[in-house]
């Protein structure tokens, strides 16, 4: 079992479900009807930061169980921590103002390129032997 691998994997969900509740609270505040995507600008942002979110899961959800398989459950624990933390500034500074999004996206996307590179190498090295 990989519990720390699980709990970030809820927790990204959970960054999800959350960017999603925002989206329906602009909707809300905006009046803006679905399925209408753009309004508001503060719901435009919402709306962008949950779909980048929602993009981002695809590479991320098999990467950490990838992560997990091949350092163990520590290192996809702590790749999931470090995404989910930059996701989480990403979508609060995406929403405030767009310029912000910058540090969040960083920390989420270097992470991953990080994860994505070193799950490759351990494999070509696996291969090659």
């Amino acid at each position: 079992m990989y519990p720390l691998t699980l709990i970030g994997t809820l927790a990204a969900l959970a960054v999800y479900v959350w960017a999603s509740i925002a989206v329906g609270q602009a909707r809300g505040k905006f009046g803006v009807k679905a399925p209408a995507t753009t309004g508001h600008p503060e719901f435009e942002r919402a709306f962008r930061a949950h779909q980048n979110t929602m993009e981002q899961l695809v590479l991320f959800l098999p990467l950490v169980w990838i992560v997990a398989t091949l350092f163990g459950d520590l290192w996809g624990g702590l790749y999931a921590l470090a995404w989910v933390v930059g996701r989480i500034a990403y979508v609060i500074g995406y929403i405030k103002d767009a310029e912000k999004r910058g540090a969040g996206f960083l920390i989420s996307g270097l992470t991953s390129l990080a994860a994505l590179v070193g799950a490759v190498v351990a494999v070509v090295i696996d291969l090659v032997r």
